[in-house]
């Protein structure tokens, strides 16, 4: 698990990190750990490395305050979970509107960030990623984010929900086959996967999906992807 601490004030910053790494030991888990003074420096870093799990984020410090670093975080990532640390109480409700998981007030307890943690990691294991690699960067995808793959050359795109861009990756089209999950992907086309609890309309000739994105479905490939759709809207039915 990947966790960044952006605090401006070192004996804040130092005691997060004391009580983090105790709970680390507690719970036998490995930890790649990270400290940025200002929500700029993180930002840089997160250019790079967009594989954080958990932000400890204060609200209040020199320039970009914690808030707007959530904001342009969460045009982005919708999964990554945040969680705040501050000294008063004034932000909690613009900290719904990026959906933040919890609010620490300072001086922060030790019991109550183990509980954020503990919280975070059951979240963690009901979500299902893959890394994949742009010219640029290192992206953590959830696959429940991911309309289709689709094949382009001897690399892949990925289009994701409520994103109107196809992010361009270096995995070919046969690496996604292996990485995605096959309860939840199925092949629809030679160059296209898709995942199926993402279909909103299927035909003989396109699938559309909830976000009104369309691609084509293969004749040979049909009758599979249609009983897969099927059997899919039967269980969250009977749900």
């Amino acid at each position: 698990m990947k966790i960044a601490i952006i605090e401006d004030i070192q004996p804040h910053g130092d005691l997060l990190i004391s009580y983090i790494k105790k709970w680390s030991q507690k719970n036998k888990t490995t930890l790649i750990l990270k400290r940025f003074e200002t929500a700029e420096s993180f930002l840089f870093q997160w250019e790079e490395e967009a594989d954080f799990d958990i932000l400890f984020v204060d609200i209040q410090m020199s320039g970009m305050n914690g808030i707007e670093m959530a904001k342009k975080i969460r045009k982005k990532d919708k999964d990554i979970i945040i969680i705040f640390t501050t000294g008063i109480t004034d932000y909690i409700e613009e900290g719904y509107e990026v959906e933040a998981m919890h609010y620490l007030i300072k001086p922060v307890s030790e019991t109550k960030l183990a509980a954020c943690l503990d919280r975070a990691v059951e979240k963690r294991k009901t979500e299902k990623y893959i890394l994949v690699h742009t010219q640029e960067q290192i992206l953590k995808i959830n696959m429940e984010q991911i309309c289709y793959v689709e094949a382009m050359g001897h690399n892949s795109r990925l289009k994701l929900e409520k994103n109107d861009k196809l992010i361009e990756i270096k995995e070919t089209f046969s690496q996604l086959e292996h990485m995605l999950d096959k309860t939840d992907f199925v092949k629809c086309h030679r160059s296209y996967i898709c995942r199926v609890k993402g279909i909103f309309r299927i035909d003989k000739v396109s699938i559309c999906f909830d976000d009104n994105s369309t691609i084509p479905v293969s004749r040979r490939m049909y009758n599979k992807v249609n009983q897969a759709f099927i059997q899919c809207f039967s269980k969250v039915s009977s749900v």
